[in-house]
């Protein structure tokens, strides 16, 4: 019996063949995007989409509540129903057919809302799961959902679709994951209207408002559109990135010299002899305490007398804030690190950790550019059956690698910051989702350049609304919060200049903003309160999306002034209940200036409605400012509502 051998090419075109077969048949079959998927929130009396793709004429038919909706995919693959309007309600499911069945289930009717922005909107609760630990343990709302895009970006154009993702209910678990912002936003608005709030949280921190903007949006702006048409040729952006990771690889080589890690016995290891340490105090910059301009690797060691009570139990060790990055060894174990500045220092201990009487505790941090070391006015203790010992105080250091000028990681183009990369990538794709409105809080990455966020601000509202194609829809931002040192005198400030382009864009139609010129903290651009900015928000959604007349949604809004003689008269919108000063001290942070703009302090009173400010240094006034500046310690102008005013200048 003869046996026929097949030919390697034979094979190769069988799997060719097989390989196409199988391809048609997956592009046959009907596909969902991510957002339609298991517990997603439909917004309620509105009509919705649902959409997908499949091959190009396939019928497609979608049941829900029902009623039939159909569909025929056009030629280039996708498909869309619209469901008719519904109210509030569910959970229910939904029906798709075709060559393939799916179902949707678990569906609510509700109010859906896009959240986008930078870090602050980005901050999950667990990044303040201290501040918010009742809320967490608590979470027990099954009709909030939250969707969580991945960071994705796109230099070509609009993706049709998120990366892998899923809608997650607010409990104990899963709240962890859930914007902060977001949602505290939320639950107030579900405790008040008792309606499924949806939550699409489309944020990246450390990016620019131009990546969060079309194309199309951006017209009027011709320098960053030669950016985003350079950044679409592969032979410009390849080169660059290619170069920027061999750079960096190269420097890798040059900065893992550490002698720390290096030596025979490691620096965090007990056994180690420490010889020509010197004495430093935490928290503190190194930069402040005789080491000059060092970027590079500096060791912390400190031994901690540990009582046996604390001895062998779980403990927390809270290390503040640490620029840039670090590593904590707790007698030779490494018990945790992070490696970049911005989140709190927590880090979990497990049981048998910790000894009786005396513990190596060694940190060692990483700088790479700026003052190092660890941030002031920040909780650094440890803390285990219910006892704290206090972790400030005079260490030990001894720097171990000093880092040459040109050890960097090299250039490279950061993609996540360029013009429509995050929009292309992370919102195009949701604009089929239908929304009741839009929540925002970013600018920290523009301050630079306050003049032109002027015009970025309202070009995106406009650019996002003719995207959904909704109309005038809702879009509710945050002021920037106080942030940095407290400057004493009257200055100028990008700050303030951003938190005026906020307040300039309340001239758009259908947009409220929260002000939050409380809520930062001077040495944290990350500030813990997150529960506040969420409600205010929540505040402006009950008057401006929710119509709730009886609401006072906003604190004083600078409306006009009037000079009288050697006083300036200032009047202001939602005064609510009146003018107050919160403290019940007199009104602060407010200046004033004649014809020259030399501004000094100024007194300020309240008279029924209006504020009148004077100073015996200016006899002809012209012009008043109010927290005008990057941390106005004590402005104090608020209405009875507890709403604080916003910073406005009349000179500008």
């Amino acid at each position: 019996m003869s046996r026929r051998i097949i030919q390697p090419e034979s094979i190769r075109r069988l799997a060719f063949v097989l390989l196409c077969l199988f391809q048609l048949e997956a592009f046959s079959q009907v596909r969902l995007p991510q957002l339609v998927s298991d517990g997603m929130v439909l917004q309620r009396n509105a009509k919705t989409n649902i959409w997908g793709w499949a091959s190009p004429g396939e019928k497609v038919t979608v049941s829900f509540k029902g009623k039939s909706y159909k569909a025929i995919t056009g030629a280039d693959g996708k498909w869309k129903v619209v469901l008719s309007p519904l109210p509030a309600g569910g959970p229910y499911t939904i029906d798709i057919k075709a060559s393939n069945q799916l179902k949707v289930n678990d569906v609510l009717v509700g109010d859906v809302f896009l959240c986008s922005g930078q870090s602050n909107m980005v901050h999950q609760m667990s990044l303040h799961n201290i501040t918010y630990a009742q809320d967490i343990a608590t979470a027990n709302y099954p009709k909030i959902r939250h969707f969580w895009i991945p960071t994705a970006t796109n230099l070509a154009g609009p993706a049709q679709d998120l990366p892998p993702a899923a809608w997650k209910s607010a409990n104990p678990q899963d709240v962890n994951n859930f914007s902060a912002v977001a949602y505290f936003f939320a639950r107030k608005l579900y405790e008040r209207y008792q309606i499924p709030i949806g939550l699409i949280n489309a944020s990246v921190g450390g990016t620019p408002i131009e990546a969060w903007t079309s194309e199309e949006g951006l017209k009027e702006f011709p320098a960053i559109l030669a950016t985003i048409n350079k950044n679409r040729d592969t032979s410009y952006v390849n080169p660059i990135q290619r170069q920027a990771m061999a750079a960096a690889a190269a420097n890798r080589l040059k900065v893992e010299q550490d002698k720390g890690l290096t030596g025979p016995v490691k620096w965090f290891d007990p056994s180690f002899t420490p010889k020509g340490w010197r004495n430093i105090n935490i928290p503190g910059y190194w930069e402040d305490q005789g080491i000059k301009d060092l970027n590079g690797v500096v060791w912390y060691r400190k031994e901690i007398e540990v009582p046996a009570s604390m001895a062998g139990m779980p403990a927390k060790a809270f290390l503040g804030r640490i620029v840039d990055a670090d590593a904590l060894y707790v007698n030779g174990k490494p018990v945790g690190n992070t490696t970049y500045q911005y989140p709190q220092r927590r880090y979990t201990l497990p049981a048998g950790t910790l000894k009786p009487g005396k513990n190596l505790f060694v940190v060692r941090v990483t700088n790479h550019g700026g003052k190092g070391g660890f941030i002031p006015d920040k909780p650094y203790y440890l803390e285990a059956n219910g006892q704290t010992l206090d972790l400030k105080g005079t260490w030990q250091y001894k720097v171990g690698e000093v880092y040459r000028p040109g050890t960097g990681t090299g250039g490279g183009i950061n993609v996540q910051n360029q013009p429509t990369a995050l929009y292309n990538a992370m919102v195009a794709p949701a604009t089929d989702y239908t929304l009741k409105g839009i929540l925002w809080y970013q600018g920290e990455s523009n301050a630079g350049n306050p003049t032109e966020y002027k015009k970025l601000l309202p070009a995106l509202i406009s650019d996002w609304r003719n995207k959904w194609q909704q109309g005038n829809l809702p879009f509710l931002y945050v002021q920037l919060p106080n942030f940095m040192e407290v400057n004493y005198l009257p200055s100028e400030s990008n700050w303030a200049l951003m938190r005026e382009a906020a307040l300039q864009t309340l001239a758009v139609p259908n947009t409220a903003m929260a002000v939050t010129i409380e809520l930062g903290e001077w040495n944290d651009i990350h500030p813990d309160n997150k529960k506040d900015v969420g409600e205010r928000l929540a505040l402006a959604a009950q008057k401006l999306v929710y119509a709730d007349k009886k609401i006072v949604s906003s604190g004083p809004l600078y409306q006009s002034s009037k000079i009288e003689g050697n006083k300036i008269v200032l009047s202001f919108a939602h005064v609510g209940s009146g003018l107050v000063s919160i403290d019940g001290e007199e009104l602060t942070q407010f200046a004033i200036a004649g014809a020259d703009k030399k501004f000094v302090w100024a007194n300020a009173r309240i008279e029924g409605d209006k504020v009148v400010v004077w100073s015996d240094e200016v006899t002809a006034p012209k012009f008043v400012r109010y927290a005008w500046a990057d941390n106005p310690d004590g402005a104090n102008l608020y209405n009875k509502e507890g709403l604080p005013a916003s910073p406005f200048r009349t000179d500008n």
